[in-house]
């Protein structure tokens, strides 16, 4: 009876996350909670996109746009900087990329999943004066492909766009931080493993990358990066947004053949919604080691 209780408990705990952006996508879809991290990106995209407007609205196409181009000008901060775009295609400035795409028309130009770029967001931009246009670009901060969302306004003929990229980790990315978990474990034990695994400061929790962990024989978390109060708690029986049962799913998978990945929707926690992740589990001993990362 104890543990039944503990069990309603657990599932009632870890569906409560789940279901918590399920609940505001309904109430809200045009306007999506965003995690703290992408908040932080989004609020720094949209400041600098205030920033970019005032000054065409104020000083006039060619000063800013001139602006908007300047490698050490004001409008480029790192990884943000404003491009803008003419109704007809036309690139007018990049601050990325001055000299490789500002000044010539880029109707035709594509991400790098190859998507129409210019034009989905020329399409978009006529239904809705502002907005936000998603497609995956290289961050010439990291140097990866990465996902990214602009957010853009209409000023008169132009567009004027800022965008940040979204905290999204890659396969490869979940394969080096599971493999250096596992090298962790084995090493320095579990109390050692586990402490780092839930420590929300440390080497193993990053945007929304994490290390969990459960026990095969009890199916209890020994650590859980994204949420360590949850460590201790019976997850057996726990099931994703779509009722596939995927702790039993890993467990099984961890007996039968020690590593594989398990694939189901779960809650992002940098971005705050619900999403499709791809887990890749490894067991070690009598512990089931996994890290994942996130598709739309």
């Amino acid at each position: 009876m104890k543990r039944n209780r503990l069990s309603l408990l657990t599932l009632a705990v870890v569906s409560a996350l789940i279901a918590a952006p399920l609940a505001n996508a309904v109430e809200d879809a045009a306007t999506p909670r965003l995690g703290a991290i992408e908040r932080s990106e989004a609020k720094r995209a949209t400041e600098l996109l205030d920033r970019a407007v005032d000054s065409l609205q104020k000083n006039g196409p060619e000063k800013s746009f001139a602006a908007f181009n300047d490698p050490k000008g004001p409008f480029i901060d790192g990884a943000y900087y404003v491009f803008a775009v003419g109704l007809d295609g036309f690139m007018y400035a990049d601050g990325a990329a001055p000299i490789g795409l500002a000044g010539k028309n880029q109707i035709d130009l594509r991400d790098a999943a190859g998507n129409p770029l210019i034009a989905n967001l020329l399409v978009q931009a006529n239904k809705n004066p502002s907005g936000t246009i998603e497609y995956h670009w290289l961050n010439r901060v990291s140097n990866h492909i990465e996902s990214k969302v602009s957010l853009y306004r209409k000023v008169g003929n132009t567009i004027v766009c800022v965008g940040y990229y979204t905290p999204r980790a890659s396969m490869e990315e979940a394969q080096d931080l599971l493999a250096k978990a596992v090298a962790l474990l084995k090493k320095s034990g579990e109390n050692v493993a586990f402490a780092a695994f839930n420590n929300p400061q440390g080497s193993f929790m990053h945007n929304d990358q994490y290390v969990f962990a459960i026990g095969i024989d009890d199916g209890k978390y020994r650590a859980s990066g994204a949420a360590p109060q949850l460590t201790g708690m019976d997850v057996r029986g726990l099931k994703d947004a779509a009722g596939k049962p995927l702790i039993e799913e890993m467990i099984t998978l961890a007996k039968q053949k020690g590593n594989g990945s398990v694939d189901y929707v779960w809650r992002n926690p940098a971005t705050n919604a619900v999403e499709t992740k791809h887990s890749l589990i490894q067991r070690v001993d009598d512990v089931v080691l996994g890290v994942g990362y996130y598709t739309k």
